[in-house]
């Protein structure tokens, strides 16, 4: 079967992309209301995009056709934001920070969750998240109806039971237990079992290649 991405409706696209880019990480994001409250919200429009320097990219919509959503309006007046990885056990309170609650309502408050002060920007981390980064703006990129914020990572944390070497920086990542987003509006996947593959270099390749020739 082939889609035509020309001849789909924005929300068929939509459909189509979170049914086969499948696992995607969630991005947890803080940032600062006008206000100076905290805004907590999930995307899983959310990578790693480079690590000199090191970027992470997501994509925040709008509420309606032209009004964008707290974050990335929170994003834009501060210029700074904290991504946290979600966990398992955090899954219900990430989840609850989703909802359109009416304005002047903190999803903080709503979904349980304790603060604490990052190292490096004005916006609060998720003190139970066990490992996130502190992000300041780069760049906002606009491609039809997408936005996406590119963000310079100027701090990672992780809770140190997750850390096995800090001076190799041997992180503990199955121990996480982070989740990840699958397809439909309540679809979500563990991270546990996870199988090694080592990288082939080219001289066993060829090395194969041989011991096939008769």
């Amino acid at each position: 079967m082939e889609f035509d991405f020309a001849q789909l409706k924005p929300q068929e696209r939509y459909k189509l992309l979170t049914a086969l880019v499948v696992p995607r990480p969630i991005a947890w994001v803080t940032t600062l209301n006008r206000d100076g409250s905290v805004n907590a919200a999930p995307f899983s429009f959310f990578n790693a995009m480079g690590s000199d320097p090191g970027l992470l990219v997501l994509s925040v919509g709008n509420h309606e056709r032209t009004r964008p959503k707290d974050t990335a309006a929170n994003i834009k007046r501060r210029g700074f934001f904290v991504v946290h990885m979600v966990s398992e056990a955090l899954a219900p309170a990430m989840n609850l920070t989703a909802t359109e609650f009416p304005e002047g309502m903190s999803e903080v408050e709503a979904a349980g969750l304790e603060l604490a002060p990052s190292v490096h920007v004005p916006v609060p981390r998720i003190a139970q998240a066990p490992a996130g980064f502190e992000c300041k703006l780069h760049s906002v990129l606009e491609i039809g109806h997408n936005r996406l914020i590119i963000g310079e990572v100027l701090q990672a944390f992780v809770h140190d039971e997750f850390v096995a070497d800090a001076h190799k920086l041997h992180i503990k990542t199955e121990a996480l237990q982070l989740i990840g987003r699958m397809h439909g509006r309540g679809g979500y996947t563990r991270t546990r079992e996870i199988f090694e593959m080592p990288r082939i270099s080219l001289e066993e390749w060829q090395a194969r290649q041989m011991e096939k020739t008769p």
